[in-house]
């Protein structure tokens, strides 16, 4: 049995000191590892070194081309601040000549009307007196009337032209529109808004006077004589009356262009207010004293 087993695994185990013998652990070999490059001062790896990139023509373009286009961009920035100091200076000389027409009593009347397209500067319902501003009222529809029945006329009259009435009639219907509308605004409609605005009894003559002639242009254009008005160049009822004969549908336009210069005539409320008022005597007595102080 003592055969089969070559130590006696009871027995206390030899101690090997590794030091005793060196060349026992040491390699077959005499091999050693090759130093590290040394490490640079800041430890950065190169991270933070200047590179020099060789630029080639297209990039010192490029470069150029930037530079170029800030400065054009400062220089574009200055003139807007010049223009926008100027534009400042010229707001305030504006604001100081309005404030000094202000003082002056000098209104400066600002376009408003239509509101689409304005044209002329209106507002009753801030620059009349309560007392007129009905008067005011009727006689801005007497003038949007008068712009409807010429406006009606040139078509009714451009229907007759087309039926083979000739077109020296179509003519003569534009003429009325563009001496009658704006003929009416400056000669009676504007006086008597002015008038009361102010309140004043004396500028009432102007407006007196052109409106009654503006009522007898109605009243002519709703009966519409041939011995006054060529041909059938207006929609009255002795036209309207010749026309229907030929054609029933120009007939129609005239008859229609007919009763709305009579709905015109019948706005005459404006007249009517101004004599039931008392202005026209108002008038007259101011007028009156005037002359007198004038002689004295």
């Amino acid at each position: 049995m003592a055969g089969r087993f070559d130590s006696n695994p009871f027995a206390e185990e030899e101690e090997v000191n590794p030091f005793s013998n060196p060349g026992r652990f040491a390699p077959a070999t005499n091999s050693r590892l090759a130093p590290l490059n040394p490490e640079p001062a800041d430890y950065n790896y190169g991270f933070g070194a200047t590179v020099d990139i060789p630029l080639d023509a297209s990039t010192v373009c490029i470069i150029k081309l930037s530079l170029l286009k800030s400065q054009d961009l400062k220089k574009k920035e200055k003139e807007l601040q010049a223009k926008e100091a100027e534009l400042k200076r010229r707001e305030k000389d504006v604001r100081r000549k309005e404030e000094a027409a202000a003082r002056a009593g000098i209104v400066l009347e600002e376009k408003n009307w239509p509101p689409f397209f304005p044209i002329i500067h209106h507002d009753i319902a801030n620059e009349i007196p309560i007392h007129l501003q009905r008067m005011q009222y009727v006689a801005f529809t007497s003038l949007l009337g008068l712009a409807l029945c010429l406006t009606w006329n040139i078509l009714a009259v451009t229907a007759a032209w087309i039926k083979g009435e000739g077109v020296k009639i179509w003519f003569l219907s534009i003429i009325y529109f563009i001496a009658g509308v704006p003929g009416a605004y400056v000669l009676w409609y504007r006086p008597l808004y002015n008038a009361c605005r102010t309140d004043s009894a004396f500028k009432f003559g102007w407006f007196f006077l052109f409106y009654l002639l503006h009522l007898g242009f109605c009243i002519l254009a709703a009966v519409a004589p041939p011995i006054v008005f060529k041909g059938k160049s207006l929609t009255g009822i002795l036209s309207a009356i010749d026309v229907i004969g030929d054609t029933t549908i120009v007939g129609i336009f005239y008859f229609i262009g007919f009763g709305l210069f009579c709905i015109e005539t019948l706005i005459s409320q404006v007249y009517m207010y101004f004599r039931g008022s008392g202005k026209a005597a108002e008038m007259q007595r101011e007028a009156a004293r005037g002359a007198l102080r004038a002689a004295i």
